[in-house]
């Protein structure tokens, strides 16, 4: 695998601590576009970190501090499902001590406030809102002259890594969405039903499976192909991404730099339909960032949402597995960064080579 490596802690760690830079970490929220949620941006600023309180997180940031220039790039978060702008803001301080922007535009009816419509009808929306929060950035005053928008980066966890994957040139359909979900019910039922409900083992779960069948053959037998191309977009890390319908042929030979980060013990997005698939396809042509084997789905949220106020469905899903490290998550980030410095900070004739500068 092309740039494969062994996943270093104490490096990654070390190197994170040596880059990040002192300015404070400006947070504010500027309106969306065609009539989309808020985009939360965080960026360099002038001004000093102070407590936040977002939910149950407690954040160190400037709230509508100043901003300050930094590298003139931005990188985009799209969040999993009934996701939020404080579940990334780990990796977010990160970028922005990289001298990064980060925007991260509120999916429709797939966020904490609406979780209304997860899965094919929200993945559908997904990348035109990823290219509508770069067109919000672009027309804030404070941000849009301390930036250069013709090479953006793009991160994308679960639902968000679908997403990802969209904009890195792959195409999907509902219909293969729903084959899927035909020969794999019960071995990937999560991917299917999400947390509406679960498999038990007893005489109930013949009927949540013809159940979930039914509705799942009613509302997704589109098979027109679902494609978007954003020319700004210029690479793309894809976390444990929804993948399962996706043409891998597509991927076979993405447009962008593409990058991925796998989670072993994934229960939601059972990693052989889904990130293993990619990985097969694209071969030497995708980055493998960090394969987490003792890491669950929930891994890439940091900080974690408490599991105390989780259902006990989304408490397994999403919760760390036994033995899982989380101390090691701050050196995953540390990779991340170093990614969307490599391929949009670089001159062209280093990013050809695949080297770092």
């Amino acid at each position: 695998m092309k740039h494969q490596r062994i996943f270093r802690v104490f490096a990654g760690l070390l190197a994170l601590s040596a880059g990040v830079a002192q300015a404070g970490v400006g947070l504010h929220e500027i309106p969306g576009m065609e009539g989309d949620g808020p985009v939360t941006v965080y960026y360099p600023s002038s001004a000093t970190d102070q407590p936040l309180q977002r939910g149950p997180f407690t954040l160190q940031a400037a709230w509508k501090g100043a901003p300050v220039a930094g590298n003139g790039r931005l990188v985009v978060i799209s969040h999993g499902s009934g996701g939020n702008p404080w579940v990334h803001s780990d990796l977010a301080r990160g970028l922005v001590g990289a001298g990064f922007v980060v925007a991260m535009p509120e999916h429709a009816g797939d966020n904490a406030k609406d979780p209304s419509t997860p899965g094919p009808e929200s993945w559908k929306k997904r990348p035109a809102e990823v290219s509508r929060a770069i067109d919000a950035v672009a027309r804030d005053a404070a941000l849009t002259p301390l930036l250069a928008l013709d090479r953006v980066g793009m991160y994308g966890m679960s639902a968000g890594g679908h997403t990802a994957l969209s904009l890195a040139g792959g195409r999907w359909s509902p219909a293969l969405f729903k084959q899927h979900c035909e020969a794999h019910i019960a071995d990937d039922f999560a991917t299917c039903v999400g947390l509406f409900t679960e498999l038990k083992g007893n005489f109930l779960d013949g009927v949540k499976k013809t159940v979930a069948l039914g509705v799942i053959r009613q509302r997704f037998d589109d098979a027109a192909w679902q494609v978007h191309t954003d020319p700004r977009i210029a690479a793309v890390v894809s976390g444990v991404p929804a993948a399962a319908d996706f043409d891998m042929e597509s991927l076979a030979k993405p447009r962008i730099p593409l990058a991925l980060i796998t989670s072993g013990k994934d229960l939601w997005l059972v990693p052989r339909f889904h990130s293993d698939r990619v990985i097969q396809a694209c071969a030497e042509r995708c980055t493998v960032l960090a394969a987490l084997p003792d890491a669950g789905h929930g891994a890439l949220l940091s900080p974690q949402p408490p599991v105390d106020r989780m259902s006990a469905l989304a408490a397994r899903l999403l919760g760390d597995p036994p033995g899982f490290d989380r101390s090691l998550m701050g050196a995953v980030d540390v990779e991340i960064v170093r990614y969307f410095e490599r391929h949009l900070l670089a001159p062209a004739s280093v990013r050809a080579r695949g080297q770092t500068p």
